[in-house]
């Protein structure tokens, strides 16, 4: 559960700013879409990069970076991950953090130690769907805890929801819309199924333009702003 790779600077990945990318490996979901397969399935062939390393890396690169991205795989199931990001902050770095919010606590303590400036909460599909994406039972009630502690924070955060067909149809978006209402952005991305970990999903088609506007009509009911990605 370690790091398993650098990217040196993005400008996609943390809004606002110039930032590097930080993988973590291992996940506890296996989502057939990821994209990100050999982080969830096979991280073990990737040696771990020592967190030296990467602060080294981090520091050359302040005052062309101002922000750091920590992605995975799942990055709240590595045991030294708030050591890491409170090293990464006395850089004087900004730190986004993506999960998939089934680990709460971890968020909340990331959250109370004020190690996090943006959070990107990944909404697979409708909670009850869960099971869908994974070989083990999935804690639900997890997820909704870590959407109200991103709702009743002061911490800016997105929801974001990749648009798969099949997994995520009208009845999908209208009961995530009824989980996330309140909320102050949901992010509709478009599923590209190039890269996907199973192969039956690297031969879906992508949804139509349309019916992810047709989503996002019903996003906005729920939320404060929605977005669209990949269009």
């Amino acid at each position: 559960m370690g790091i398993k790779g650098f990217q040196g600077t993005s400008v996609l990945d943390f809004p606002g700013r110039i930032a590097s990318l930080v993988f973590y490996g291992g996940c506890n979901l296996s989502c057939g879409f990821c994209h990100n397969p050999t982080l969830i399935d096979d991280f073990d062939q990737y040696p771990d990069m020592p967190v030296e390393a990467l602060l080294d890396a981090l520091q050359q690169r302040v005052g062309f970076i101002d922000g750091v991205v920590i992605s995975g795989g799942e990055p709240t199931l590595a045991p030294s991950l708030a050591a890491t990001l409170m090293q990464i902050k006395q850089l004087g770095l900004a730190i986004k953090l993506d999960t998939n919010g089934l680990r709460p606590d971890v968020v909340a303590d990331l959250l109370a130690k004020q190690l996090l400036d943006y959070v990107a909460l990944d909404v697979k599909t409708a909670p009850e769907r869960y099971g869908e994406l994974h070989h083990r039972p999935v804690a639900l009630g997890a997820l909704a805890q870590t959407v109200e502690l991103l709702r009743s924070g002061a911490v800016d955060y997105e929801f974001r929801t990749t648009c798969v067909p099949g997994l995520v149809e009208e009845q999908d978006i209208q009961t995530l819309g009824r989980l996330l209402h309140g909320g102050r952005r949901w992010v509709l991305q478009q599923f590209v199924a190039e890269h996907a970990m199973d192969d039956a999903m690297q031969q879906c088609t992508a949804f139509p333009a349309q019916v992810l506007h047709g989503y996002a009509e019903i996003a906005r009911a729920h939320v404060a702003q929605v977005e669209l990605r990949g269009l």
